[in-house]
């Protein structure tokens, strides 16, 4: 049985997708699912993932039309054959080659979920920090899905999750991971925890891009979880951290 699938949706990533292919291929862990879901790129994307694709013990690849990163996330969800998934979309990476191991060991603790801090890369991909320490959103060694009523505490690149009980992704919301993070870890029993980064997450994409739709779904998630009385009154708090963060730093 594959303990670990890892997915990486794509579309038209030519530029960046070989340092992502790089990051999975060079893990010590080898026993793992590598599971890429192509929305018909038109670039060299598909050359770039067949020039690699003999690199994976356990590889596949599907190249076809989607309705966007959230479909073809769901798309993923139903094909791994893992018990566990991680993605990791076009463009990241994975922190070092000891990742995949590192959550091995957890996964045999009898976890349901594993998490980690994530380092951001910026556009040049140079490494910016940790997470944890660069955004107002600190990272609690033990997490409960109550501490997301001032947003996202956990990148989905560092968050590894039994694949049973993920659920579908939301589409056409920007801040559909939020929603899928929330959802999981109501029904989580025992989370993880890695002290060293599982991901690098590259700035600049489609949540970065429309800042503000993706504001606008992050209210409507948040409001789903935890009401609207509570969730406009958590947001004068978000802003408000978000003020003194500024400040700070």
């Amino acid at each position: 049985m594959i303990k670990l699938t890892v997915i990486t949706v794509c579309y038209n990533a030519a530029p960046f997708i070989q340092f992502t292919l790089d990051s999975v291929a060079n893990q010590i862990f080898i026993d793992f699912e590598y599971l890429i879901i192509d929305g018909n790129s038109k670039d060299f994307t598909l050359r770039i993932i067949n020039e690699n694709k003999s690199r994976f013990k356990n590889f596949k690849l599907i190249s076809e039309k989607d309705n966007g990163i959230y479909d073809a996330m769901n798309k993923a969800q139903n094909l791994a054959k893992g018990e566990f998934i991680l993605f990791l979309n076009a463009g990241d990476e994975l922190a070092s080659n000891e990742v995949l191991r590192n959550i091995i060991a957890e996964i045999d603790k009898d976890c349901d979920v594993i998490i980690s801090d994530t380092i951001y890369l910026n556009e040049n991909r140079k490494e910016i920090g940790l997470r944890s320490l660069v955004t107002p959103h600190n990272l609690p060694e033990f997490l409960s899905w109550i501490y997301f009523k001032f947003g996202m505490k956990i990148c989905h690149q560092s968050f590894v999750t039994k694949r049973k009980l993920a659920n579908a992704f939301i589409l056409n919301n920007l801040s559909a991971d939020l929603d899928w993070e929330i959802s999981i870890l109501k029904k989580s029993k025992k989370i993880g925890f890695l002290n060293n980064p599982i991901s690098k997450y590259l700035l600049g994409g489609v949540s970065d891009k429309k800042h503000n739709e993706s504001l606008k779904g992050r209210f409507e998630v948040l409001t789903k979880h935890f009401g609207l009385g509570n969730t406009i009154l958590n947001h004068f708090w978000i802003f408000f951290r978000a003020f003194l963060f500024k400040i700070k730093n």
